[in-house]
């Protein structure tokens, strides 16, 4: 699209929408999604578009932002973050975006349209009725999740027990990398009953999964649930398995506002270490200084106490993310 091209109404942007996500799922999408609606707000009104790290990395290196925006990704914060953005913002965004998707490798591709997706959904708020095809997410309740989180294959084991608000799947991924210590710079994926969740595939390459992005706590487990227990798994390269088992409905405590890590056993591993087994290569030559790799392992991470946590540490990086 090219800047001289006219708004468009909610309806033609609506049909627009429905035929590229069909062409999409259809793999079929060769052509880009863009449009532009007409202005509702003020021109300095701006929108909360929450982004992750790997959105906002995608974002700068796979499209052409302007100045301003560039800038307001690159000084957002550890974590999640919340971007204000311009209604002329959004609309280059949606442009970028839905051009950069067509030819981005697959990591990319899903998180560009992501945010497009997120995008979406303010243009849905500015005309309700010409996207009510577009569901709303549905709304957190006030309850109190309970989960004890077991990095699977390590012995002694390397736990952490943590108390979360409701919150979307991916909202929770974000907490269980600061309660362990991870970077979160690989992709992941829950794996709840038969079913895989995981970052959304707009491309149709990955039919098998669901997208978390919506997927509320609450939804996964109602009043009645008394036990429930997934795998939540980072980095599929190293293959970091992790036990979540649900502990049930704590009630609140005052003064104490979640997310909390109550506890917990052992340091995270290194990331890019090799997994279960190249952890425990990893201990073994730290550990030996006459192991040939010794002073070579010590030089790439530092010193490094397999028994260190802290659940205080735990928390304050939890919150930060939240």
């Amino acid at each position: 699209m090219t800047p001289d091209d006219k708004p468009i109404t909610p309806a033609q942007a609506r049909q627009k929408l429905q035929t590229g996500l069909a062409d999409y799922l259809a793999g079929r999408g060769s052509e880009a999604i863009v449009f532009r609606l007409k202005r509702t707000k003020k021109a300095s009104h701006t929108y909360p578009l929450k982004l992750t790290p790997q959105q906002r990395e995608t974002l700068l290196r796979c499209t052409h932002l302007g100045r301003t925006l560039k800038k307001k990704m690159a000084q957002a914060g550890d974590g999640t973050q919340v971007v204000p953005v311009t209604w002329n913002e959004l609309h280059t965004l949606n442009d970028e975006t839905g051009q950069a998707a067509v030819s981005a490798p697959s990591a990319d591709k899903k998180r560009l349209m992501a945010v497009m997706s997120r995008v979406i959904k303010f243009f849905e708020e500015e005309d309700i009725e010409g996207f009510d095809f577009l569901l709303p997410a549905p709304a957190k309740t006030d309850r109190l999740f309970q989960f004890k989180i077991t990095l699977l294959d390590i012995a002694p084991a390397i736990w952490r027990r943590v108390r979360v608000p409701d919150c979307t799947l991916v909202e929770f991924h974000e907490i269980i990398q600061a309660a362990f210590g991870w970077e979160n710079y690989h992709l992941h994926q829950f794996e709840i009953g038969s079913v895989r969740y995981t970052e959304p595939a707009p491309d149709g390459d990955d039919t098998d999964s669901e997208d978390e992005t919506d997927v509320l706590l609450s939804t996964l487990l109602p009043e009645s649930s008394r036990t429930a227990q997934w795998v939540y798994e980072y980095d599929f390269g190293d293959g970091w398995r992790h036990e979540v088992l649900f502990e049930g409905f704590p009630p609140a405590v005052p003064k104490a506002k979640p997310p909390i890590c109550l506890e917990g056993e052992r340091a995270c591993p290194p990331e890019d270490c090799g997994g279960p087994p190249g952890y425990a290569d990893y201990l073994a030559a730290i550990a030996d200084p006459q192991d040939e790799q010794h002073e070579e392992l010590l030089e790439w991470r530092g010193p490094f106490d397999p028994e260190a946590f802290d659940a205080t540490k735990a928390t304050k990086a939890m919150r930060k993310v939240t």
